[in-house]
């Protein structure tokens, strides 16, 4: 049971709520029309203008309610037909009016002689549901029951202590109604309202007629509303479009930029690994150069190490290996001479040494292997054991 209390909570809330909405959305649009000049107002429905009917014995008064402005009447009579109920066509002030002024509502404005009037003192509470709360009122402030008459309230005002000014505006129903009969059935058939003129002649903004007979004209702003309620729609899903456009090229921006960025640091690494593997490859012929022995050096001890009975046709030095040709007359002794030097190692004679009959001297080829210094060696075996699989 509880638990269903709270369900229909919300919806009392709301509607006790709805009436102070509605209110201060009537005070926005009255505000915001108050900035625009009266043809602008009527244009666009703002300027909430009606059309007055007034009948007294055979005259039918007509009047335009206008916009208050400073310096401005709040009505303009509009013109006195002589007026006959009986002999009124189904339209009889269509021939008559322009179809602005024609497609106004229409109000009957009675005299304030013909209704009772009360002012009264009540809780702020009371404002939101002030009609009625002024209906139960009917029978202890004027001679008449609910029954026998038609009524309608007005808010005059807030005080600091609480309170409300009221006003209660009451007609007999017979009176009212007579008050129609007079305008005939075509003409009292088109009435939006009844309203009653206060002491200066002007209406008080009340409705006594009853809401089953009132006729419900199209809402001059309806149009507007429902264009601009298009044009914010459109509006929005312009914004929210623009909103996916922006994103998306922001997306493709980045993608654009994020792989011009990757293809500049590959390039930068590439590079790098270049720039990396030249220092090593310039730091590994150094290392080569200073520890293996000069073509100088080779040839130096050589010229010291050899006899002089023996001279060389051809020295050759490949990568690590020594090829020395030459003809001398103690060959054999050659390799015991030569492979206690420091520059070279395993030196050998290859192949036969073959007689030179001519010079009375053995030709002879010897072979030997360059002795290269640890510091130049280190190198490539640090690069061998680093890249086992053979890799570049």
């Amino acid at each position: 049971m509880p638990a269903r209390a709270a369900s229909k909570s919300p919806q009392p809330r709301f509607s006790r709520a709805w009436p102070g909405l509605r209110g201060f959305w009537a005070w926005w649009l009255t505000a915001l029309g108050s900035w625009l000049p009266p043809r602008l107002r009527a244009v666009f429905g703002l300027a909430q203008q009606r059309l007055l009917l007034r009948h007294e014995g055979e005259t039918l008064s007509l009047a335009l309610t206008l916009p208050v402005q400073p310096g401005e009447a709040s009505i303009r009579e509009l013109a006195e037909l002589p007026w006959d109920a009986a002999s009124a066509g189904d339209e009889p002030l269509r021939q008559l009016l322009v179809s602005r002024i024609n497609s106004l509502p229409r109000w009957l404005l009675l005299s304030g002689r013909g209704g009772l009037r009360r002012r009264l003192s009540l809780p702020a509470a009371a404002a939101d549901r002030l009609r009625e709360v002024l209906g139960f009122e009917i029978d202890r402030q004027t001679p008449f029951t609910l029954d026998e008459v038609y009524y309608d309230a007005r808010l005059l005002g807030r005080r600091g202590d609480g309170q409300i000014d009221a006003e209660l505006i009451v007609v007999p129903r017979a009176s009212l109604e007579h008050a129609l009969d007079a305008l005939g059935a075509p003409l009292r058939a088109t009435l939006a309202g009844v309203d009653m003129a206060d002491a200066d002649g002007l209406p008080l903004g009340i409705n006594l007629l009853p809401g089953a007979q009132r006729r419900h004209r199209r809402d001059p702003r309806a149009a507007w509303n429902i264009g601009l309620a298009i044009v914010a729609l459109v509006a929005l899903g312009a914004g929210l479009w623009q909103i996916l456009t922006n994103r998306e090229d922001a997306a493709d921006a980045f993608e654009v930029q994020a792989k011009s960025r990757s293809q500049q640091a590959q390039k930068v690494s590439a590079e790098k690994k270049q720039l990396v593997d030249l220092v090593e490859g310039l730091r590994f012929l150094q290392q080569t150069r200073s520890g293996r022995p000069s073509t100088v050096e080779v040839l130096d001890e050589l010229t010291r190490r050899l006899p002089d009975s023996t001279y060389i046709e051809k020295v050759s030095i490949e990568g690590e290996r020594v090829m020395i040709i030459g003809l001398s007359s103690e060959a054999p002794r050659l390799v015991e001479r030569l492979q206690t030097s420091k520059l070279w190692h395993s030196m050998n004679l290859t192949g036969a040494l073959l007689p030179d009959p001519a010079k009375g001297k053995d030709r002879f080829t010897l072979a030997a292997e360059l002795t290269i210094a640890p510091s130049a060696k280190a190198k490539p075996e640090r690069r061998a054991a680093a890249n086992p699989a053979g890799e570049p």
